[in-house]
């Protein structure tokens, strides 16, 4: 686990372009004793070779191999740009992460920042820190980055007959799991709430919230309510942005006319529909054969051939969690702690999808930039 601390951060940083900021970071390296003279040339070589911008406002500049043996001792220092870098290609960095690792120990770092900062909404929460410690926090995984949604907060088929009835349920669910507290039950059940469309109706709260979180609830039989359709409830208790992700994934539902996928499936299910992106296309299954799994560099080769593509593409790991993300995004693809013999299952809907996992199985048959 990473170790920072207050003086491995610099706030207020300023740089007219990725290579200034660059050498800024091989300076501190430099002079806090962790590499000796000459550590910068590798890490321009690095950015040379393949971008360090993983996405969300992120770069993690480091050496390349050859310049190892100049790293006295592994750690990081990091500079925050609220103003932004232009890392090019239209990207913009609002923290830099400048690591020196003696070996592979920077795999392990990059995993515990990535798994951390690949949450929606991150870039936002980062530019608008204004102190190490809010930085710490977030890397730490202290702030809340996400919503509580469990299956424990989803009720189906519970026989009311009436929106009370309905709110006054999904409040008790986000109460027993000590997320909601006695004036926020009483908000749900006095407010009320918004239809939606497709039969959805929302409900909110923002009083005595410990942490931000959701519930869902459906009666047994549908009924009306002012003249509407009555299918199902979210509440949505909040105290922060968390949940900024999920409504996301709530309108793309109901953009796309599939709000009954939320009526008719399990409650696992109607987790996964209001937490992760998920796609209906083909599927494909490859194996990671990189000695040390998929670390910047092949991760970077794996999403610029998922970009080639106009297809929409999600990847899991399935010997991880199992959770689907983008894969054209870099930050996620390391973050799903992909080591050697893990097993990717790729999803891609659009035109040319069969293309797509077609290629992407070449690549990573043929070590994605690593030989085989």
């Amino acid at each position: 686990m990473l170790s920072l601390t207050t003086t491995d951060i610099q706030l207020a940083q300023r740089a007219d372009n990725k290579e200034q900021a660059i050498k800024a970071l091989a300076a501190e390296l430099e002079q806090a004793g962790l590499v000796e003279t000459g550590y910068v040339n590798g890490m321009l070589a690095r950015e040379a070779q393949n971008s360090t911008f993983l996405g969300n406002g992120i770069a993690i500049p480091h050496g390349t191999t050859d310049t190892r043996g100049l790293v006295k001792t592994t750690g990081v220092k990091l500079h925050h740009f609220p103003q932004g870098v232009n890392w090019g290609d239209g990207k913009t960095v609002y923290l830099a992460i400048g690591i020196a690792a003696k070996s592979d120990e920077h795999l392990g770092i990059l995993k515990q920042l990535t798994k951390v900062l690949s949450a929606d909404g991150v870039e936002q929460q980062l530019q608008a820190c204004k102190t190490e410690e809010a930085i710490i926090a977030l890397l730490n995984g202290e702030a809340q980055l996400e919503a509580e949604f469990t299956a424990e907060q989803v009720q189906l088929g519970f026989p009311a007959t009436d929106m009370l009835q309905l709110n006054a349920v999904a409040a008790g669910l986000l109460k027993n799991k000590g997320l909601l507290g006695n004036e926020g039950v009483a908000s749900v059940v006095a407010s009320e709430p918004t239809h939606l469309g497709q039969g959805l109706w929302l409900a909110s709260t923002s009083q005595a919230v410990s942490k931000t979180a959701m519930a869902f609830v459906t009666p047994q039989n549908s009924f009306e309510y002012q003249a509407q359709p009555v299918k199902g409830v979210l509440l949505v208790a909040a105290c922060n942005s968390a949940h900024t992700a999920n409504l996301g994934f709530l309108s793309q539902l109901l953009y796309s006319q599939q709000a009954d996928k939320l009526f008719t499936a399990d409650a696992a299910k109607v987790v996964s529909l209001l937490s992760e992106e998920t796609l209906d296309g083909a599927e494909a299954v490859f194996q990671i054969k990189n000695p040390h799994g998929l670390h910047a560099r092949p991760g970077a080769m794996l999403v610029s051939k998922a970009k080639s593509f106009s297809a929409n593409i999600l990847v899991a790991n399935l010997d991880g969690d199992g959770k689907a993300v983008n894969a054209k995004s870099l930050m996620k693809v390391i973050a799903l702690g992909v080591k050697c013999g893990h097993k990717l299952q790729f999803t891609a809907q659009g035109d040319d999808a069969e293309q797509a996992l077609a290629a992407i199985g070449e690549a990573i048959a043929a070590g994605l930039g690593e030989g085989k």
